[in-house]
């Protein structure tokens, strides 16, 4: 067991996270029921709804989507580390996520994070930017799902603002999925991994965001206070009640399984092979980039970024797409590299 640090009288700031320490947070089970209930409700893919489906899958029996898996990790941060007094201001995303095993039912999971890097915001010092690393762990210690993630922080004696920003203050901007050089929808006939082409283009359709699904989805998984109150959201940086990031990120799974069902059922009405396609590995550069507010309608696209062959798995390739969202003033809000795997026509020879 790690040795409990007191929580500072006015909550945990930026000073008082020591680089390098391993902090242990958390502990909840996962039960069948639960599995299922998120899946009919963001990703429903038949391994994480029917049992016989994924026992005939590669994960081989129900598993937990790799969303309700990143939506359980931060109900775990919510009621460990934060209800511990961290003075929490939001994530501005996760730079790479591992779902190294499967989540299956009666799991019991807990978390530990570690911070590599911290500093304040040379623009914005009274924010301090943590470079963390998570881990999810089952009842055998294994470790199932690994972020290599971003949180904000309060400062307790920010210093003074520089204007000219500092290392790392902007990123360089993301290329629109809605600009620059693409290519058309992807036939429907050919769906192999091999037929796949660099710059295909996926219409994810759009989501309109009420107040009411906002707080819903925070009370289960992100109970933080600009989650779930309007007056406590117009008080934090985001200026008002806002979706949780996991909460966007559920919905772009939702609308990238509703798509890659319709073609399948496409395939099948033009009487030709369905590759199979899952699971995921994970993703990389998840981008909160604005809030999501009551009343935004969030447009989904993709496109085809990279196609990487497997040696340990010949018959399969990782699909890599670039999605992102964006609201109904055309700003960018959410942005994801997916990763999945889909089954080739030939196994691979290198």
């Amino acid at each position: 067991m790690q040795e409990k640090v007191l929580t500072p009288p006015d909550g945990v700031h930026l000073e008082d996270i020591e680089v390098g320490r391993v902090v242990e947070f958390g502990r909840i089970s996962v039960s069948k029921q639960d599995i299922i209930t998120f899946a009919r409700a963001y990703d429903p893919q038949p391994m994480h709804l029917d049992e016989e489906a994924a026992k005939a899958s590669i994960v081989g029996g129900l598993c937990a989507s790799g969303f309700h898996s990143c939506a359980i990790m931060m109900r775990m941060i919510a009621d460990g580390l934060l209800k511990d007094g961290w003075t929490s201001l939001g994530s501005p995303g996760i730079d790479e996520c591992k779902w190294l095993k499967p989540l299956f039912p009666d799991q019991v999971l807990t978390g530990r994070v570690i911070c590599t890097e911290k500093r304040a915001l040379a623009s914005r010092p009274e924010v301090g930017l943590l470079k963390v690393k998570f881990e999810m762990l089952n009842q055998a210690g294994d470790v199932i799902m690994i972020w290599d993630s971003n949180q904000l922080l309060k400062v307790r004696n920010p210093g003074p603002k520089v204007e000219s920003g500092g290392k790392g203050e902007r990123p360089p901007p993301l290329e629109s999925v809605w600009d620059g050089p693409q290519g058309a929808a992807p036939d429907p006939t050919r769906n192999f991994f091999e037929d796949r082409q660099i710059g295909e283009i996926y219409e994810l359709g759009s989501h309109t965001f009420t107040k009411d699904e906002i707080i819903a989805f925070a009370k289960q998984f992100d109970p933080q206070p600009f989650h779930l109150d309007e007056e406590a959201g117009r008080k934090s940086l985001f200026g008002g009640l806002c979706a949780s990031g996991w909460h966007t990120a559920a919905i772009w799974i939702r609308q990238f399984v509703a798509y890659r069902q319709k073609i399948e059922r496409e395939i099948r009405e033009a009487g030709a092979p369905v590759a199979r396609y899952g699971p995921s590995p994970g993703f990389r550069n998840l981008r909160w980039l604005k809030p999501v507010y009551p009343g935004d309608t969030l447009t989904f696209r993709g496109r085809a970024a990279a196609k990487i062959d497997l040696k340990s798995r010949p018959d399969r390739g990782i699909l890599q797409t670039d999605s992102q969202a964006r609201n109904q003033r055309g700003e960018i809000v959410f942005n994801i590299r997916g990763q999945i795997l889909a089954e080739r026509r030939e196994p691979f020879r290198p």
